[in-house]
């Protein structure tokens, strides 16, 4: 595997690009040699925050955790990338894929036991679509009290969706076919 380690408001010295690699080296034995792991460590306040982000065939497994203390976030994300991993392999299997940048062996390995939390699909539901611009979704959005809204955009004629960010402001997602 290989690491690509960088920071914002922190220096990564030699201990602590060691314990990332160590920790999420234990995950060596889902991927082939050649995955990379994109890990930014960032410092804001008391906030110590790690990002791992995985590209893996058209998806990507990614974590992003905060503690008081990098350590601990750098042991959090490694148990929920893991966890991820899990869910991400019967993913895999139910639709009868190969994975791309994972190792065999991982598909072959006994399932571990699943997390009660498994995703599945509870509820669909069906809504008529009609044409609006983002900042009229924007309004709906928050007319009905969502935290994101789906919508056909009047511009583009394709479907988008706006969210709330933690930060108050509003976001769109517009679909990029690769």
């Amino acid at each position: 595997m290989n690491f690509i380690i960088s920071g914002k408001n922190i220096d990564v010295t030699q201990g602590i690009r060691e314990t990332v690699e160590r920790k999420l080296g234990k995950l060596e034995r889902y991927f082939t040699p050649d995955t990379e792991i994109i890990v930014t460590l960032s410092v804001e306040k008391e906030r110590q925050k790690i990002e791992v982000t995985i590209p893996v065939k058209g998806d990507i497994i990614r974590s992003e955790q905060v503690s008081s203390d990098m350590y601990v976030s750098i042991d959090l994300v490694e148990e929920v990338i893991e966890r991820q991993l899990r869910k991400y392999k019967n993913k895999l299997i139910a639709r009868h894929q190969t994975g791309g940048n994972f190792n065999q062996t991982f598909f072959e390995s006994e399932d571990e036991s699943l997390d009660d939390n498994e995703m599945r699909i509870v509820r669909t539901k069906r809504f008529g679509i009609k044409p609006m611009f983002p900042e009229d979704a924007c309004m709906q959005m928050d007319l009905l009290g969502h935290s994101f809204y789906v919508f056909s955009n009047a511009e583009t004629e394709q479907v988008n969706v706006v969210y709330k960010r933690k930060d108050g402001s509003f976001g769109l997602i517009e679909p990029e076919f690769q």
